[in-house]
C-alpha cells in the first residue's frame, strides 16, 4: 500500500477552469479559486446547498465586481 494518496480534485474544478480562462488577464488563478470558495461557502450559508451551477454564478459576480474595482482605482 502507497503512503502516496492523492487530493481528491474539488468538486468545483470545472468552474474554476471555466472561470479562468473567462477572467484571463484580468484576476489571477488564485483570485478565482478563492472567488469560488467564497461563493461555494456562501451559497451553502444561505439556501443549504452548492451546485456547481450557482457557485459558478456567484463567483462570477464576485469577479466582475472586483475587476469594476479595480478599473476604477486606475
Amino acid at each position: 500500500m502507497s503512503d502516496h494518496t492523492e487530493a481528491d480534485p474539488t468538486p468545483y474544478a470545472d468552474v474554476e477552469s471555466v472561470l479562468c480562462d473567462e477572467f484571463a488577464g484580468v484576476h489571477s488563478t488564485t483570485t478565482v479559486t478563492r472567488c469560488v470558495e467564497a461563493a461555494h461557502y456562501g451559497a451553502l450559508e444561505v439556501t443549504g446547498y452548492a451546485h456547481p451551477s450557482l457557485v459558478e454564478r456567484i463567483a462570477r459576480k464576485h469577479l466582475h465586481v472586483l475587476a469594476l474595482v479595480a478599473s476604477e482605482r486606475g
